[in-house]
């Protein structure tokens, strides 16, 4: 990498926590050079505006989300089993998701809801790309006879919303039992599907 493209991956893995705890509007300038140790000059001379820093923060949080979870999928032959990778992840790695703010694609989504149409975009198509990737899991574990057959997409849904909505409750409550009692029915819920 040359020095100005270690200098933005710099900015970005120093600020990607602070967006994903403060998010957009509660996140400064001050925050951002506090964190990295540069001036605002070098900020803005990597990036044109708070927003820039702001979405590759975000594309950096949800990559540092996604990337074990997806290698661990791929590594995994049957859908049932893919599945619980997923839902593992969860139940094990909740305090660090809780340590570091929460879930970046609910964060994100809430902060720019209305007032950042380019966080949203980004929030959006990894949402998409979560819903893609869910109901290919069910489509090919019906395919393979693993599952029955299902309305994929409202069970993908059904998913999704469960383990967003339950990061909610229990990080805004201080209660990680909802979110493991949640992770646990969806955990029932795939073994009500699969074929043995």
């Amino acid at each position: 990498m040359i020095r100005s493209e270690k200098t933005r991956q710099l900015i970005i893995e120093k600020t990607a926590s602070i967006f994903n705890k403060k998010g957009y509007t509660g996140t400064y300038l001050s925050d951002l050079t506090k964190a990295t140790g540069l001036t605002k000059g070098s900020i803005y001379g990597n990036f044109k505006n708070k927003n820039e820093v702001a979405v590759e923060a975000f594309k950096y949080n949800y990559r540092q989300l996604i990337e074990k979870v997806s290698r661990r999928i791929q590594q995994t032959e049957r859908a049932d089993d893919k599945m619980s990778v997923l839902l593992n992840h969860y139940k094990t790695q909740y305090i660090k998701i809780f340590n570091n703010g929460g879930c970046p694609i609910l964060n994100t989504a809430i902060d720019a809801d209305d007032n950042n149409e380019l966080l949203m975009k980004e929030v959006i198509g990894a949402i998409r790309n979560w819903i893609q990737k869910t109901e290919d899991i069910l489509i090919l574990g019906i395919k393979k006879k693993e599952f029955i057959d299902i309305d994929t997409t409202r069970f993908t849904y059904k998913i999704i919303a469960i383990i967003e909505g339950s990061v909610l409750l229990s990080k805004t409550l201080k209660d990680p039992k909802m979110l493991l009692n949640n992770i646990e029915y969806l955990e029932q819920e795939i073994k009500k599907i699969t074929i043995n």
